[in-house]
């Protein structure tokens, strides 16, 4: 099942400037949609001193293990999402928590998604930032948050064996 995730603001008022872009302000608010337009969950984005934290919530996804991963590009066009580019990867490292020259600082634990299709993680990209720094998130195209279909290996470069793009989450501001 193809989903997109478009990022709202608090006020849940969309940018003028492209549909699913968000102010430059946290926390961020999405509302989780399926290709259809309808709501199959939440995405809160936050910043703090420790980093970048995302909150998913889901409902309505297959069950069982997919690959979660921030990618590189602010775009997510259908089909297959690649629009979003690889990995979120400013440190140039290999894929993988496992991997002994990773892990990309887009890798994410996999979220487990349960026999009635719902889950709830979260995730912290310690030392992260939105905005600042020499490597933000939100660089000049911003960034994605993408689901897979299949669990991410934790080692196998440059996408952890997680298979297509299911769910998709544009991070821009």
């Amino acid at each position: 099942m193809a989903a997109v995730i478009a990022l709202a603001a608090c006020n849940k008022e969309q940018s003028a400037e492209q549909p699913g872009t968000v102010a430059k302000q946290t926390p961020l608010e999405a509302e989780l949609k399926n290709k259809e337009g309808q709501s199959v969950g939440r995405l809160r984005v936050s910043e703090d001193p420790n980093g970048v934290m995302l909150r998913v919530t889901v409902s309505g996804l297959s069950p069982g293990t997919h690959g979660m991963h921030v990618h590189a590009v602010g775009r997510c066009d259908v089909p297959g999402f690649l629009t979003a580019g690889p990995h979120w990867n400013p440190i140039d490292a290999q894929h993988g928590r496992d991997n002994p020259r990773g892990a990309h600082l887009g890798d994410l634990a996999n979220i487990e998604v349960g026999p009635d299709g719902r889950a709830e993680s979260a995730f912290q990209i310690a030392a992260a930032r939105l905005e600042a720094g020499n490597q933000p998130m939100l660089d000049i195209d911003g960034a994605s948050l993408v689901i897979h279909a299949r669990p991410d290996d934790y080692r196998t470069d440059p996408d952890g064996a997680s298979g297509a793009r299911i769910a998709c989450a544009v991070i821009a501001g």
